[in-house]
């Protein structure tokens, strides 16, 4: 499942963000990079667990938070913290897949990445080229979205960013482990919650029918749950 959610971050938010990590020190994108992914990179990135990422990084999963499409969508269980890089001059990230478990520097945690997710910090007047492109059954799926939306996918996909060859693309991004690892399993809840959210708005959340398809997805999620 490719999902767009708009305005996780408002503009205003975006600006406030943009204010902390446009003002830090960046390095090489390669930081952090598998050894696939660091043949496919080239780009800049804020060092991972610095001032500036943390405090934006806060910022961002407050705000996932507060994203009922965030939540139905992902279910998730563990979110790593996160990172943001920039493409300029040219740079790109050529075709890779995501490490199938990330651990946080220095520490013991770490998650299964079941999602990905790249949350869009420039919008896309100021700069060309620079789209995420995801692979899957259905062809090249090609994304640029305004600041402060995001997009969800599988880890599991093959994607890449395409050459920036005007201005900057400036983005965070992160993974997450969810509480239900197959993606179809996911995207099957996903669509059924928003079908009980419509008929509960229309009918009530007390009417008969909603909460039996309340229970049924709860049922659900108990079977195919991994927490």
């Amino acid at each position: 499942m490719l999902l767009r959610i708009p305005e996780i971050l408002s503009k205003t938010e975006v600006a406030r963000c943009r204010q902390v990590i446009d003002q830090a020190e960046w390095g090489d994108g390669n930081a952090t990079s598998g050894h696939q992914s660091a043949l496919a990179k080239n780009n800049q990135q804020l060092p991972e667990g610095s001032p500036a990422a943390r405090q934006v990084g806060n910022a961002i999963l407050d705000a996932l938070g507060r994203s009922p499409v965030f939540i139905s969508a992902a279910l998730p269980l563990k979110v790593f913290p996160p990172l943001f890089n920039r493409y300029a001059g040219g740079q790109a990230f050529g075709t890779h897949v995501d490490n199938a478990i990330r651990q946080l520097r220095g520490s013991d945690f770490r998650i299964r990445s079941d999602l990905s997710c790249t949350l869009f910090l420039s919008e896309p007047d100021d700069y060309d080229g620079g789209e995420l492109s995801v692979e899957d059954t259905y062809g090249v799926h090609r994304v640029k979205l305004p600041a402060g939306d995001l997009v969800l996918y599988p880890a599991s996909s093959l994607h890449h960013v395409t050459p920036v060859t005007r201005g900057a693309r400036t983005s965070s991004f992160f993974w997450l482990q969810s509480m239900v690892r197959d993606d179809a399993n996911r995207g099957l809840l996903f669509d059924l919650d928003r079908s009980i959210q419509t008929l509960g708005a229309d009918r009530g959340h007390g009417d008969a029918e909603v909460i039996r398809l309340t229970g049924i997805y709860h049922n659900l999620l108990r079977q195919w749950a991994d927490c």
